[in-house]
């Protein structure tokens, strides 16, 4: 078919150069961003008087009826055209006829299918933070209901110190809450209007940009038109914020495997959120968490392309920058999967309390606070670290714990310890005792509740 650019050509191009060149297979995903698009640019055409009102108001129409054919399924998109700039044009001059010639005066393909991306990209990060959200509302929910579930922290997967299950998902929480953070960043920097700077250079045409840019939603319009048609940093800022969520999704993900696993059957997946085997039928998979692991290296492929691509591109736009929409939807509509799933696989989760509790029992979780104990009877730090160390060996000799030892056994290590000890090891005191914000008891954690409830309150 004949291009809308066709006029400098003397003959068809090559069908597998159309192919390889066309766009509409993929950039038909935001076909309610170009008409949008165009609305805003035909309005401001006809109010400036670069084409008359009438002409305008025929334009407009004819946009909207094509977005209201689409959307109720009586227009195909049709992949015969190179884009979807091409398709909508095209279909409204056949509409309308020439009066839809007019539509892309003072316009190039350049600073609208900038603009195209933008607005969709615009949308998609407002769709992400509403998903944060509900994720992170599950979490302070969890929290809340956790405060005082023992369970083992951890270094090296090895067990620490004893924290409990809100403190856990608290350092999720605030991983969460800089995630949404990065994703108002984004969009107050992405949030102007390159519709107006033509192919690179501008148009001669007396456009009103603050005025496209205001029926559009921008706070203004983009100040360099060369930089306006080849920038793609909100692309690329979008990824790695994408990246990021994904790798925390991904990290909790690994605890959720682990600890839904026999050894620690510390969580029971929801039956919604879990698969079976086909051969073995007491197998319940955890196969949500295990792709919301596996599908972070997806994202992070998305980030590094775009990255590769732009790296060696002069000013100003080249076709190379075609290549910023497919892994960028594909991201986009990754991650926001992989946050509604997970979201409602810890929503629906069973937590075993005492098997939490359990683990924490044992492992010695409680040695640095057997430690500090003996510093408070007056013993020096790495004298009471190497006293503990010794405890501990004769603990693993015998197969016990700090707390089931007798008072005899422990003095045998140290005439320091009496019976007061039991006390100052207990699951309620090492926990109940860290109290400095950020930590793990009760005040603390009520404290971070407070604060991240008026987080949520917020940003509804």
């Amino acid at each position: 078919m004949a291009q809308l650019w066709g006029g400098r050509f003397t003959k068809e191009t090559d069908e597998l150069v159309y192919n390889f060149n066309a766009s509409i297979s993929f950039d038909q995903k935001f076909y309610a961003q170009d008409i949008k698009g165009s609305i805003a640019h035909a309005i401001m055409l006809g109010k400036t008087g670069i084409i008359t009102l009438e002409e305008s108001e025929d334009i407009v129409n004819g946009l909207k009826g094509i977005l209201n054919d689409i959307e109720n399924g009586d227009l195909e998109i049709s992949p015969k055209y190179e884009d979807i700039h091409s398709f909508v044009e095209a279909t409204l001059i056949d509409r309308i006829g020439d009066t839809g010639k007019k539509l892309h005066t003072g316009r190039s393909r350049n600073d609208q299918v900038a603009l195209d991306m933008r607005l969709y990209t615009r949308d998609e990060v407002l769709n992400i933070k509403e998903l944060l959200y509900g994720l992170m509302k599950t979490l302070h929910s969890i929290m809340k209901e956790n405060t005082d579930t023992y369970m083992p922290g951890f270094t090296h997967l090895q067990k620490a110190q004893p924290v409990t299950l809100a403190h856990h998902v608290g350092a999720y929480m605030e991983m969460f809450k800089r995630d949404y953070s990065r994703m108002c960043d984004i969009y107050e920097r992405m949030n102007y209007c390159p519709l107006g700077a033509g192919a690179l250079a501008g148009t001669t045409y007396p456009l009103d940009r603050d005025m496209t840019a205001e029926l559009l939603g921008f706070k203004g319009p983009t100040l360099n038109s060369m930089d306006s048609v080849s920038d793609r940093d909100y692309v690329i800022e979008l990824l790695s914020a994408l990246s990021t969520i994904s790798m925390h999704l991904s990290r909790f993900s690994e605890e959720i495997i682990i600890w839904n696993s026999n050894e620690y059957q510390f969580v029971e997946l929801d039956d919604a959120y879990s698969t079976g085997s086909s051969i073995m039928p007491q197998k319940k998979n955890p196969d949500i968490a295990e792709l919301v692991r596996g599908k972070t290296g997806r994202v992070y492929a998305a980030l590094i392309s775009i990255l590769t691509t732009m790296k060696g591109i002069p000013l100003a736009y080249n076709k190379d920058m075609q290549e910023d929409k497919e892994l960028t939807f594909d991201a986009i509509d990754t991650v926001k999967g992989c946050i509604a799933l997970f979201e409602g696989m810890i929503r629906t989760m069973k937590v075993n309390k005492d098997k939490m509790k359990a683990s924490a029992m044992n492992g010695f979780t409680n040695a640095t606070d057997a430690a500090d104990y003996l510093v408070k009877k007056g013993v020096p730090f790495r004298d009471a670290h190497g006293i503990i160390g010794k405890l501990v060996l004769y603990c693993i000799d015998n197969s016990k714990a700090i707390e089931e030892l007798s008072i005899s056994e422990l003095k045998s290590i140290s005439d320091v310890f009496d019976e007061d000890v039991y006390d100052a090891i207990s699951l309620e005191t090492c926990v109940g005792k860290r109290n400095t914000i950020g930590a793990p008891g009760p005040d603390a954690i009520n404290k971070v509740l407070e604060i991240n409830e008026a987080f949520l309150n917020s940003i509804k």
